[in-house]
């Protein structure tokens, strides 16, 4: 046998909450009724009191009488014969009542039953499709889906709020799947470069040595030679110095920082002069709990990349100011060039290790900018346009720690 669906269980149980209690009130208004119209009308009593009456008559006129005594008699009969006649008009118009009354019970039961179940239906409905609606949305939230976006079924108020609670949920469920694949790559990353560095830093203190050792003795035609291999020699000892700088979080006890100080101290020693590097601090700044090193590197990696993208001209300005980051009060700070930009299909990526448009790069300088801000407990963004310059911006909790944060959009 077909189970029988929420909607159609929904529908009975509310059909039957409306409906019974009217079929018994009406039951039993309708016996008690018939009973009252049938005691009202009962003829029994008045023919008995005409019989024993027109007895009584027929021996008081058998006895001597005044004129006056039978005409009380003859007025006695016939008030005696008239009410006989009307109870049996009365008992006729009762019994006839008694069933119109009990057909009147049985259409109102009808109508009753009959708007009991349009409101039921209604309901059963405005309840179900909802429910049924928010029961597919559990599921397509269990498999990571996305949650429709056509229009919510009707329903009461209460079911629109609950829809936005979920697709609240929702966006906070996806938001914590994406933080842990995250964290999850960004700590095989993390490995990956430490190894890389490990492996990098162990042969390049003999090659160090060995280079100088050969400046010394190496005849005038080699010596182009040997400044090759020291060059490469420091572009490896610089890479395997990205490398490991990535390959960890920021280290140390945390201590007040200063981020204005910090923007000007860090734009003096990496924007050239000729590329204006303006600093505009707010006057309402406040501290920021952090590592002053990690910020630093971090900042100057945005800087030098700025620079690199004006050398075909444009000017770098640095902006400080206080903002929010959610609830907490925090610092933000933008770094903006107004040299080639970057594609809108490379600007999503520009955070990710090892992806960099320069030749020698290495790609780390913005990955390492965001896993320093991001330990902070702050959030990092990018906006670009091709021709006209990017933005970089770093948000910073006044309070911030090392639990991880968020990216901005």
């Amino acid at each position: 046998m077909k189970r029988v669906g929420f909607r159609g269980r929904l529908f009975l149980i509310l059909l039957a909450f409306a409906l019974i209690p009217s079929v018994l009130i009406s039951l039993a208004w309708n016996a008690s009724g018939s009973f009252m119209l049938s005691f009202a009308g009962a003829t029994a009593a008045w023919d008995s009191v005409g019989a024993t009456g027109e007895r009584a008559i027929d021996a008081a006129r058998s006895a001597p009488l005044s004129a006056a005594q039978r005409a009380a008699i003859d007025l006695h009969e016939e008030t005696l014969r008239h009410s006989i006649v009307q109870s049996r008009r009365a008992d006729f118009v009762f019994r006839k009542a008694a069933k119109i009354f009990a057909a009147a019970t049985l259409l109102a039961v009808l109508v009753i039953g009959i708007v009991a179940s349009r409101v039921a239906g209604h309901l059963s409905r405005n309840l179900s499709r909802p429910l049924s609606e928010l029961v597919g949305w559990t599921a397509r939230i269990g498999r990571g889906e996305p949650l429709p976006t056509t229009p919510p079924r009707r329903g009461a108020p209460e079911f629109q709020v609950l829809r936005e609670r979920m697709r609240d949920m929702a966006g906070e469920l996806e938001l914590g799947r994406t933080r842990a694949l995250e964290a999850e790559r960004a700590a095989a990353l993390r490995e990956s470069a430490r190894q890389v560095a490990h492996e990098l830093k162990n042969p390049l203190t003999p090659i160090r040595f060995a280079v100088e050792r050969l400046r010394r003795d190496v005849p005038p035609e080699l010596a182009e030679t040997v400044d090759v291999l020291a060059i490469e020699s420091q572009r490896l000892e610089a890479m395997a110095k990205s490398f490991s700088q990535f390959g960890r979080l920021p280290e140390g006890p945390a201590a007040d920082v200063d981020v204005g100080d910090l923007a000007r101290y860090t734009a003096r020693s990496t924007i050239p002069p000729e590329l204006g590097g303006n600093v505009e601090v707010g006057t309402d700044v406040p501290m920021v709990h952090g590592h002053h090193d990690a910020l630093a590197r971090a900042l100057s990696n945005v800087m030098l990349n700025a620079v690199d993208a004006c050398k075909s001209g444009g000017t770098v300005s640095v902006r400080v100011r206080r903002a929010k980051l959610g609830d907490k009060d925090s610092v933000e700070v933008a770094v903006s060039d107004t040299g080639c930009g970057i594609p809108s299909d490379r600007l999503a990526r520009i955070w990710d290790p090892y992806v960099t448009s320069k030749p020698a790069g290495t790609g780390l300088g913005l990955a390492i900018a965001r896993q320093t801000v991001l330990a902070h407990d702050g959030a990092v963004a990018a906006d670009s346009v091709v021709g006209r310059g990017t933005e970089i911006r770093f948000v910073l909790p006044v309070d911030g720690s090392r639990n991880g944060g968020n990216d901005a959009a």
